[in-house]
């Protein structure tokens, strides 16, 4: 009997005990799982952009401005280290930027008209940026800019009539910010600053340069491979 009675005792104990155990036991919750970016911006792209220019064309103190849309197609490529990125574009662009201006003399005489025409320019550009945030990216950008720049001139004292539209070479720079929304699928803003230099025009017996520099803000959609 007291065997009996000693047995059990123990394993009261014993129970208590393992039970004891297991309520000490804590379950810690496995930490959250760490979001790694895994975008990059290296690689090819193709895309499409529009957007809105204006301008001066300016000689000797004579000056119109020129303004109108501006659309076309660039293609480029990055090179991604860390967060910097550098890379080449090159893009072309169609234009309806041009200005008509008249000219009277003091009396309110009619003189002439000078008219003046961006026709089409394109660029082929260095681009540095870094990422900002997750997928979207800050730069700026310059290089080679060319165009075709059409002038023309009518003096009504004369009653002659004068063109000339030259293609020429000059620079451009600007910045812009692009951000990816998908792994392929990229949407840039960006204002680019260009100077065609001057063209030569003759209006009757005069010769004269005509400078011609203009802005641009344009949106574009690229697709990268």
């Amino acid at each position: 009997m007291f065997n009996k009675v000693i047995l059990a005792a123990s394993a009261a104990v014993l129970f208590s005990g393992t039970a004891m155990a297991a309520d000490a036991i804590v379950y810690n919750e496995p930490a959250p799982a760490v979001e790694v970016n895994t975008f990059s911006w290296e690689g090819a792209y193709v895309g499409a952009n529009a957007g809105y220019g204006f301008g001066k064309m300016k000689e000797d103190g004579v000056s119109i401005k020129p303004r109108g849309f501006v659309g076309g197609v660039q293609a480029g490529y990055n090179w991604q280290f860390d967060q910097v990125v550098a890379g080449i574009e090159a893009d072309f662009q169609g234009s309806t930027m041009k200005k008509s201006v008249d000219f009277y003399d003091a009396a309110g005489a009619y003189e002439g008209t000078v008219k003046g025409k961006v026709q089409w320019f394109g660029t082929v550009r260095g681009r540095l940026g870094a990422d900002i945030a997750e997928r979207t990216m800050l730069y700026g950008t310059a290089g080679l800019a060319y165009g075709k720049v059409k002038i023309e001139g009518y003096d009504a004292a004369q009653d002659v009539s004068e063109s000339a539209s030259k293609t020429r070479a000059g620079w451009t720079a600007g910045a812009g910010v692009e951000h990816a929304f998908t792994d392929n699928v990229t949407l840039k803003t960006e204002y680019l600053y260009t100077d065609l230099g001057k063209v030569k025009f003759s209006d009757g017996a005069d010769v004269s340069k005509v400078k011609t520099n203009f802005h641009t803000v344009r949106v574009g959609v690229n697709y990268k491979f």
